[in-house]
């Protein structure tokens, strides 16, 4: 018996030919968007309040003829809130099928693909410019992510918030009716949320801390020897935190309780000979401890020597998530504006030259596994 070969004719049906115009007609048309995520200095997201819609929006819009993802963020940006401002990269893209429960049941919808393009950080000089067409948007307002979210409908929501930890992490969202497609990454996954943090504005102290003020708290830059740090979150309240917490009156030193509070929260193990102070923030009131008065909320730095098996932590009875992420992505998560980037900088610096350790590459965040990381 012989076997068809690749080139046997007969082995392949002929396809029937179309023209052109049968071409095109069989073809999917659907509708095309680009959205601009734009933020403030203090990491906060602009949202726009339209006229003719009860909900808020990013700003941005549909494509006219013609027009690609980064066309339509240029004249969009412009007419809504007169900036001329280039597209930076693509933070999400999002498929929005015919039928989607968001969608006005009587409009002719043929499903649209949404692209959110980062709209990068506004300065003050900038967002004083502002400038938005009356008959269309009534104002705009820079709101925390879950106060954004709380603001518009759900599949525009998990747009903006897939975009904006995407930009903080670094990657790309595929989302199908704002669901990842694939893996969900882990600050989705943990539906971590960003705002700026009480303190910020607290001076910063590279410095030693005065004999005379208290230290009631003690927060860590725990390092990996890839140059990240560990974030933690705890899924009560999903803010990312330094390992760390409140000196205990059994605690020998403030060094002896971030061991033993990277040791509960994070299951992090610390030497306590290699702890080195990077500095306090000023609390003028210490109002969280009692109202002690002034007190000196210290920050260090430490190399992990080893990373055990997830755990409840003791004294909350929660399990946290354990997130590596770059320093400057650790301070953006924080909300602790300029002082928590200038702290994270001064960290890098202090683990490269103290412990050689590599100033971290960019890179996605990612979660510690489960079972920790062996030696």
């Amino acid at each position: 018996m012989s076997t068809p070969t690749h080139g046997d004719a007969a082995a392949v049906p002929e396809q029937p030919k179309m023209s052109q115009e049968e071409y095109a007609r069989s073809r999917h048309a659907v509708w095309l968007s680009t959205d601009a995520l734009v933020t403030d200095e203090l990491g906060r997201v602009l949202l726009v309040k339209p006229t003719y819609r009860r909900q808020w929006l990013l700003p941005g819009g549909g494509a006219e003829p013609g027009e690609g993802p980064g066309q339509v963020f240029l004249r969009e940006v412009h007419e809504e809130i007169g900036l001329l401002k280039t597209p930076g990269r693509v933070l999400a893209v999002n498929w929005v099928a015919p039928g989607h429960p968001d969608v006005a049941a009587d409009l002719p919808f043929p499903g649209e693909v949404r692209y959110v393009l980062d709209g990068g950080t506004l300065t003050e000089q900038e967002i004083a410019a502002l400038h938005l067409p009356a008959d269309e948007l009534h104002g705009y307002e820079f709101l925390d992510s879950r106060a954004a979210a709380e603001r518009m409908i759900p599949v525009d929501a998990q747009s903006m918030l897939a975009a904006l930890r995407a930009r903080l992490s670094g990657t790309t969202a595929h989302l199908d009716g704002g669901r990842h497609v694939g893996p969900v990454p882990p600050l989705d996954l943990y539906e971590v949320h960003t705002r700026p943090r009480k303190g910020r504005d607290w001076p910063w102290h590279p410095d030693r801390v005065p004999d005379q003020l208290p230290v009631p708290q003690a927060w860590g830059w725990l390092f990996m020897p890839d140059g990240r740090v560990v974030v933690v979150i705890d899924p009560a309240d999903p803010l990312a935190m330094l390992p760390g917490g409140t000196v205990e009156t059994t605690d020998a030193s403030p060094e002896a309780a971030l061991v033993r509070e990277a040791a509960e929260e994070a299951q992090l193990t610390l030497s306590l000979g290699r702890i080195e102070r990077l500095g306090w923030v000023h609390d003028a009131t210490g109002a969280v401890y009692g109202g002690i008065g002034e007190c000196a909320r210290l920050r260090l730095a430490a190399p992990i020597t080893a990373v055990g098996p997830s755990a409840t932590d003791p004294a909350s009875g929660r399990r946290y998530a354990r997130l590596l992420a770059t320093p400057e992505q650790a301070a953006a998560l924080l909300g602790w504006g300029d002082q928590g980037h200038r702290q994270a900088t001064q960290a890098a610096r202090l683990a490269h030259e103290q412990w050689n350790i590599p100033l971290a590459a960019p890179s996605p965040i990612t979660e510690i596994p489960t079972e920790g990381i062996g030696r």
